[in-house]
């Protein structure tokens, strides 16, 4: 099973969503090496985009050769929207995403027609414009990544759906919990089936998908065409091809271990160092270190004399010793 956008052909439907300061580009590759349907970039503001704010365009950034990515943009005003969007498409993108799902106070707290993300769910009309303005601006597929709604009051999803299909978005993201529900309690995936009922265009179930299990549950509440998972690949970045053999028969992935798994960590290490210069990519690539040691149980003692190395060259140095636990055991 494969959703085809344009000329790109996403296979298997299992997709990365975009997340805040992890879904880099050394992250992205990494993912899509292993064979995931597609990769979504960090959510970048519009504005922000083309006035070079420094470390911004650095999130769009896609590399050659690395067809399955989308770029995601938010923004409160059409012309910034589409002119974020056409840059994007200039630079490389092969799908340009619209973020009406953001639940962030700073996002969605602006007055009026400056709110962004899932506070457009309050005014469908205003969204629209910002949907057309991206559609027109540029040739490669847009797609749209949303909530059920601004509350239990306001399950609108459904109807922004009907009316983002008319404008020309081409596929939908719902993440199963309206915005006042920010991350707290379950996503509810039989909700996004109203959207699915609604539309003719491929929706993708987003929302507390982890494993091979909750994104079968996922497909068979919802009646999705597809999912998309966050937090389930941290540390794991094979997870997305590991559901989709599972799911969908895809090929499986090599899942790396013992000596493998430490040369994939420390390739990914150094990608980051390669991507940010070494004062900020030794920043950002303590979570990701954090979340390789979660996944090989690495001791506290060793953890911390990863997380606390002063150097490159030292924090290299420990990855073999501290990654070593793989040894002993299959991968999970």
């Amino acid at each position: 099973m494969s959703i085809r956008l344009g000329d790109l052909t996403l296979d298997p439907p299992v997709f990365l969503a975009p997340l805040a300061g992890i879904t880099d580009l050394p992250f992205r590759e990494l993912v899509s090496r292993f064979g995931a349907g597609l990769v979504v970039s960090e959510m970048i503001a519009s504005q922000d985009l083309l006035n070079a704010k420094p470390g911004v365009r650095e999130k769009a950034e896609l590399g050659l050769g690395v067809e399955g990515t989308s770029v995601q943009i938010a923004g409160c005003e059409a012309h910034w929207m589409g002119e974020a969007a056409r840059y994007a498409e200039s630079n490389g993108a092969r799908i340009i995403d619209i973020n009406m799902g953001c639940p962030a106070k700073k996002v969605t707290s602006s007055s009026g027609a400056g709110a962004s993300g899932s506070a457009l769910l309050r005014d469908l009309d205003h969204a629209l414009t910002l949907i057309e303005a991206v559609v027109d601006a540029v040739d490669v597929p847009v797609t749209l990544k949303t909530r059920l709604g601004w509350d239990d009051n306001l399950l609108n999803a459904p109807e922004l759906a009907r009316r983002a299909e008319a404008a020309g978005i081409q596929m939908i993201t719902i993440h199963g919990r309206t915005r006042c529900q920010f991350y707290k309690g379950s996503a509810d995936w039989s909700a996004i089936a109203d959207v699915k009922n609604a539309v003719s265009i491929p929706v993708i179930a987003n929302g507390d998908i982890v494993d091979a299990e909750s994104a079968g549950e996922a497909l068979k509440s919802s009646g999705a065409d597809g999912v998309m998972m966050g937090r389930g690949v941290q540390g794991q970045p094979w997870k997305l091809a590991e559901v989709g053999a599972e799911l969908f028969g895809s090929a499986s992935p090599e899942i790396p271990t013992s000596d493998a798994f430490i040369e994939m960590v420390s390739e990914h290490y150094e990608a980051m160092l390669s991507f940010y210069g070494v004062p900020l990519g030794v920043r950002v690539a303590r979570k990701h270190l954090s979340w390789y040691m979660d996944y090989i149980e690495t001791g506290k003692e060793l953890r911390n004399q990863v997380l606390t190395a002063k150097t490159p060259s030292e924090t290299l140095s420990l990855l073999p010793v501290a990654l070593a636990p793989n040894d002993h055991r299959s991968a999970a």
